[in-house]
């Protein structure tokens, strides 16, 4: 029985937004619509491909198999297809990203809106997660990572700061109560917020002076997932329950108001700026094309 592309790519929406709810506002194809689409897919090839619960869905192993070697194909199918609307004035069709957290929240949206403002015709869809990513098997245009999370062959162009710092910070008051730490060893008797990947493993803080490196796995109250939830990390710290060590840009509209105050700021070293990476073995789909010399341009006008 031959199976329709339609609902091939109603897997590969709903597999990638992680629900039908978010898939059907990507798509604009009804919830129930991509479900029926879904169950005749699956009925068709006489297996389950997602696990449904009323809440989440989630891939079965046949499904991720599936969605593997399908998702770099429907990538290709779109860009044919952004190329082919490219030969009017103006670029147009969709850009995909895969962002890490910490960018979404600081440095994409400025970027962002001037791009959208400047290219109305192109649509973006943003991914955020700070695992290791395939790029083209996710079935994103581009990635923003830092240096040292690249994946191999891969072009990059610099994206925002040229250098960032991460910070420690505490409340006056936790300060206050129990003292300000004079060197990073003197975290180990503090109360510590830190985050948990989802591996399991515990971040490691790292400090630098003068050449001189120490790291330490910090303890105490509270542990989160990068992502989004560093904004709790963050307001927990402000009610002075503990350190926290984040991205510069993350924390100083904090600083600023007074609700945090920096410590250990000269253990603080600047480290290079994200990069914006893509694959250079294929043909570049015009919004990407027009994103990256967005990007450049940018970063020309605001050095």
């Amino acid at each position: 029985m031959p199976l329709e592309l339609d609902d091939l790519s109603a897997f590969i929406t709903v597999a990638r937004a992680g629900g039908f709810r978010e898939a059907a506002r990507v798509s604009g194809v009804s919830a129930s619509g991509l479900s029926d689409a879904l169950r005749r897919l699956e009925t068709r090839l006489n297996v389950r491909l997602l696990h449904r619960s009323t809440r989440s869905i989630s891939m079965t192993e046949t499904g991720a198999r599936l969605f593997a070697r399908l998702s770099p194909a429907f990538s290709e199918i779109q860009s044919a297809l952004d190329i082919v609307h490219a030969q009017t004035d103006e670029p147009a069709g969709t850009l995909r990203l895969n962002v890490p957290a910490n960018i979404a929240r600081t440095i994409l949206p400025e970027i962002l809106s001037s791009f959208l403002s400047a290219y109305p015709k192109i649509h973006v869809q943003i991914t955020v997660e700070d695992r290791f990513v395939d790029i083209l098997a996710s079935g994103a245009d581009a990635g923003i990572r830092y240096e040292e999370r690249l994946e191999q062959d891969m072009i990059a162009v610099p994206f925002g700061p040229r250098t960032q710092r991460i910070l420690t910070a505490a409340a006056p008051a936790y300060l206050m109560a129990r003292g300000r730490p004079q060197h990073p060893e003197d975290l180990l008797g503090h109360s510590c917020l830190g985050l948990r990947f989802s591996s399991g493993a515990t971040a490691v803080w790292e400090f630098e002076k003068h050449g001189e490196i120490i790291r330490l796995e910090p303890s105490g109250p509270l542990l989160i997932q990068p992502g989004s939830a560093c904004d709790l990390l963050i307001e927990t710290a402000v009610t002075g329950l503990g350190i926290v060590r984040l991205f510069e840009e993350w924390l100083m509209p904090h600083i600023d108001r007074g609700a945090l105050e920096v410590i250990l700021s000269d253990w603080t070293t600047p480290f290079s700026g994200p990069l914006l990476y893509y694959s250079g073995h294929r043909q570049l789909p015009p919004p990407l094309r027009a994103f990256i010399d967005f990007v450049r341009s940018f970063r020309s006008i605001n050095d």
